[in-house]
């Protein structure tokens, strides 16, 4: 029994199978905090905010596909170990390609009652190189937190640039008309001698 605190992100969308997959999963982790949901933003917002151990997914989702989410798994956390659980790879060379896209491997929904005997040699590695990898991740996480940040800061910067810019580019438009374009007699004031020439 592993006792260390695991955080474990599972994308599914069956309410059954995650009652089932939370039973699995304590038979080997008491103290796993298990966060649940269902769709790539709310997957995405947690990979950010709260980075976990493992990440167990469902292949077919309503509203994307298990590809996608191990996608933004790859990118946000590429160091996380990813499996997929589902009840629809039945195709060998779909099995395969989870694995060459980057998941740690897949188990079908018919073994969900074997779940906890597959688990545990990922959860016990996790566990064991758990306190040298969560600094790494923090890490990354701000990381690409300071990354995302500059970013912003200079497409704003740009845009006020530009903004600069086309205003700097109007005036001397203008400087140019005044210049060009103005008889200065008629500037003269009727109730003064001075005129441009004095």
């Amino acid at each position: 029994m592993i006792t260390e605190e695991l955080k474990i992100l599972m994308v599914e969308d069956n309410p059954a199978d995650v009652t089932l997959m939370r039973r699995e999963i304590f038979k080997v982790a008491e103290n796993a905090e298990v966060i649940v949901c269902n769709n790539l933003t709310d997957f995405r917002l947690n990979l950010v905010n709260n980075p976990p151990d493992l990440i167990i997914s469902d292949y077919n989702l309503p509203t994307c596909s298990g590809l996608e989410i191990l996608e933004v798994a790859q990118k946000l956390t590429p160091s996380v170990t990813f499996l997929f659980i589902t009840g629809t790879i039945n195709d060998e060379e779909l099995a395969a390609d989870t694995i060459l896209s980057g998941a740690s491997g897949y188990m079908l929904k018919k073994n969900i009652s074997k779940l906890h005997i597959r688990l545990e040699p990922y959860l016990n590695a996790i566990s064991k190189n758990g306190p040298m990898m969560h600094p790494v991740r923090k890490k990354i996480v701000e990381s690409k937190k300071l990354v995302r940040d500059i970013e912003v800061f200079l497409e704003n910067f740009s845009r006020e640039n530009m903004s600069h810019r086309e205003g700097m580019l109007k005036i001397q438009e203008d400087l140019k008309r005044l210049k060009s374009g103005y008889d200065f007699k008629t500037l003269k004031d009727p109730n003064s001698n001075f005129t441009p020439e004095d």
